[in-house]
């Protein structure tokens, strides 16, 4: 064999392997995804508890991933001088932020309430979608906080924000007067209510398995085509030597 065609062979097996993994990463995320699913149905029919009766302000932040998507209930009082926007955030095909209210309890710890989306023309003006002022009686799914991950950017680590790329928790706790809980509340229902059509409230990840059984099958696919027209090729190659 050629040293070209060696190379050749090579380029082909590494890609082949390279569409061979990624397929079966798909069908990992497939996995992790029916797991979310299936917790996030067995835990949303659970009945609704008292958030305090789950977690106080000295857990860790990693402990809402324990019981991520349990209904909860708080009572306590907006804070909207201290309400934080989730930039980048879309509903329906169309972008906007999740609002995110800290509601004081009254024992005296805070919690974060994604009280729900609003679209980006509605950012600039809070008046129209404030909360409550009197005492509120909230219901919704308990979420863990969101950090950065990767090649995420964080947020800045100094200043009151008014805005933050994603509920971490920990970020938004260093500009609140008071001891915030580790697990925010993503509203569903509140009485009494502000009323009104913003914010609308977030829904729960669409329960499907999205696209990465496609996904895996398509790259499976690819490297089927590679490695068979590669075999073609070395075959129509081989029988044109004298």
């Amino acid at each position: 064999m050629s040293l070209r065609r060696l190379l050749f062979s090579l380029l082909v097996a590494v890609a082949v392997a390279a569409m061979v993994s990624a397929g079966f990463w798909q069908l990992h995320r497939l996995s992790e995804r029916r797991d979310r699913n299936d917790a996030i149905a067995d835990r949303s029919r659970m009945p609704v508890v008292e958030l305090q009766e789950l977690v106080g302000v000295n857990d860790p932040y990693g402990v809402g991933r324990d019981f991520e998507f349990r209904r909860v209930r708080a009572e306590g009082v907006y804070l909207p001088g201290a309400e934080v926007l989730i930039r980048n955030r879309s509903y329906e095909g169309s972008a906007g932020y999740w609002v995110l209210t800290p509601l004081r309890l009254g024992s005296g710890a805070l919690v974060a309430v994604n009280r729900g989306w609003v679209p980006f023309g509605a950012g600039g003006s809070p008046a129209g979608f404030a909360p409550v002022s009197a005492e509120v009686a909230v219901v919704g799914f308990a979420r863990a906080t969101v950090t950065a991950a990767g090649l995420q950017q964080a947020d800045p680590a100094d200043g009151v924000l008014a805005e933050m790329a994603r509920p971490d928790l920990a970020r938004l706790s260093q500009q609140l007067d008071g001891d915030l809980l580790p697990v925010y509340i993503q509203l569903r229902s509140e009485s009494p209510s502000a009323g009104g059509a913003l914010p609308v409230p977030v829904p729960l990840p669409d329960p499907g398995d999205g696209a990465h059984l496609a996904y895996a099958v398509q790259w499976f696919v690819f490297a089927a085509v590679a490695a068979l027209g590669y075999l073609l090729v070395l075959r129509r190659t081989s029988s044109l030597k004298p």
